[in-house]
Formats: C-alpha cells, structure tokens, sequence
C-alpha cells in the first residue's frame, strides 16, 4: 500500500509544479515584436532649428522603414551646440545625423570613434568626405558654419541616402 501513496504523491507533486509553471509562463511578459524602439523627433527639431546657430538638417522623404530611434539637442555651450537624430535603417542597420558648430576635427573624432578620412563622395550634387576604420563609417561635409556627420554601422550607399534626403529649415 505504500507503494501507491508514493507514486500518487509524485504524480501530485508533478501536477502541483505543472500548474505553477503554466501560471508564471501566462503572467510573465514575453519579449516578442520589434525591440526598437521608435520616437517622434518633430518637436525637438523645432526647437532645435529656433535655438541653434546654424541651419539644422533632418531627413525628408524617407521611407517609413526609416525608423527615428533618438534624438537630442544641447545648445548649452553656444560655440558647441550639438544636433543628433538617430535612425534604424531598411536593413536593421544604425545611421545618425551628427551636427555641430564646434571644433571640426574634435567632433569627427568623437563621433565616428576615431575613423580616418577615406577619400570623397558625391551625394546629391554635394561633395561629402568619407571616414572608415573605426565603429563607424561616415559622410562628412562642413558648410554654413556647421559640421555634419551621417554615421553608423549601415554601408555608404545607406548613408548616402540619408545624406541626400538631409533638409534643413532653409530647404536646403
């Protein structure tokens, strides 16, 4: 007889713990979907193109695969104020748009971490200089007293379109 009480002890015991996991699998989030993600930037743009000292660019016309995943403006230091608008591309690869009104070659430093300069391209009519060999490559072009990177870990064709589709409030 005590046989049988062990094996309906067990066979309890079992069912016990199977209720239990069935109930934290139901209760727990699962992760699922797309983990990006996505922010709306019109309003700091805005404010960035009424505050900053220079034209600010962002993209138009892109694709809703274009998804905006950041974007900051610190216009505390007036001689350094700084415009980023981050982007995960068609093909799940980051891009940012990096501007500033600082010291050229500091900003390009920091913000393609250390790339060197690797000849030039032409993106819609604009010559734009390379960088390669760091975390990112880059599309640089200073004009109108700004310095403006497009950058990430997305290929040169990727960035060339964002570079294009850059509109500042100027419409240039």
């Amino acid at each position: 007889m005590r046989g049988k009480q062990t094996v309906r002890d067990m066979v309890l015991s079992i069912a016990v713990i199977g209720v239990l996991v069935a109930g934290i699998y139901v209760f727990v989030p699962h992760s699922g979907g797309d983990p990006v993600k996505t922010v709306s930037y019109q309003v700091e743009l805005g404010q960035a193109r009424r505050a900053a000292p220079y034209p600010v660019a962002a993209p138009e016309g892109l694709s809703s695969q274009w998804r905006a995943t950041s974007v900051t403006y610190d216009g505390s230091d007036p001689k350094n104020s700084q415009w980023h608008l981050g982007f995960i591309d068609p093909e799940n690869q980051y891009v940012a748009v990096e501007q500033t009104n600082g010291d050229p070659q500091a900003f390009i430093s920091d913000k393609t971490q250390s790339s060197q300069q690797n000849g030039s391209q032409k993106v819609a009519g604009q010559t734009w200089q390379r960088y390669d060999g760091g975390r990112y490559r880059a599309l640089v072009r200073k004009n109108g007293g700004a310095t403006t990177a497009v950058l990430g870990t997305a290929p040169y064709d990727q960035l060339a379109q964002m570079a294009a589709a850059l509109r500042t409030s100027g419409g240039s």
